[in-house]
């Protein structure tokens, strides 16, 4: 009898409220380089924190993704300027060449530094409002004035295409392996990595899986504008907290 004297309270509350309102359609993601171990990372970790409704990543070919809500966009060609639009809020780019003794990379499209700026076109043609590039430089070899600013004519090319949100993480790379072909070569490669230890600690290059954090929580908290992690900032958000570094940085 007590159940059934509150039975008529509570519809009449339920009535006041009203209908449950929808939840807010999430944040469709692309990816274009989601190859290598940093590729890896990031695309784990962005699909991880669920933010995001469906994630596509950019591929040759068909692919099988083991990811839940991810998938794979076939692009015709070579050249974006000639893609048919796709539909995403939010873009990201990564340079870093597949890992080619994984089947699933080798058949993902992996842009060169000279396609983005007509990459950030396409994006922008498909709606992408917020774009995120993750920019590899060589150590110590990136001008102090350009660090914190628009680095190329590329950069500004992009820069002006009318992103909501332009967030461009410079990271610095490791150097690439080869081999010595002669007793020269072979002095002049240990010449070149005795003075890879004179390059500041903060240009030294960060793991992977922590320029992953710190493009994750740059894409959580970045307002309207043009952003520009120095490698210096990557470096230090690496040595602690990504989520408090990003927001020092943003100065939120």
């Amino acid at each position: 009898m007590e159940a059934m004297r509150h039975e008529p309270i509570q519809a009449l509350q339920a009535a006041a409220r009203g209908p449950a309102r929808p939840a807010p359609p999430r944040s469709r993601l692309v990816i274009a380089g989601a190859t290598g171990v940093l590729g890896n990372e990031v695309l784990r970790r962005l699909v991880g924190l669920e933010r995001y409704g469906s994630t596509e990543v950019l591929a040759r070919e068909p692919i099988r993704a083991a990811l839940r809500s991810v998938g794979g966009r076939v692009v015709e060609g070579d050249d974006p300027a000639q893609w048919a639009p796709g539909a995403a809020d939010t873009g990201l780019v990564l340079f870093e060449p597949p890992r080619l003794f994984y089947e699933r990379e080798r058949a993902l499209w992996t842009p060169r530094p000279e396609q983005l700026p007509a990459l950030a076109r396409w994006m922008r043609r498909s709606g992408v409002r917020t774009l995120a590039v993750v920019l590899p430089h060589a150590q110590g070899r990136l001008p102090e004035a350009l660090k914190r600013g628009l680095a190329s004519l590329d950069e500004q090319a992009v820069a002006s295409l009318d992103f909501e949100r332009l967030l461009i993480v410079r990271s610095a790379r490791q150097p690439e392996p080869g081999v010595a072909r002669g007793p020269l070569q072979a002095t002049a490669r240990w010449m070149h990595s005795v003075f890879r230890y004179m390059v500041p600690s903060t240009e030294q290059p960060v793991r992977s899986v922590k320029v992953a954090e710190f493009v994750a929580a740059a894409l959580q908290d970045a307002p309207r504008g043009i952003h520009v992690a120095a490698p210096e900032t990557v470096w230090r958000a690496a040595q602690g907290d990504a989520r408090e570094a990003v927001r020092g940085w943003l100065r939120l």
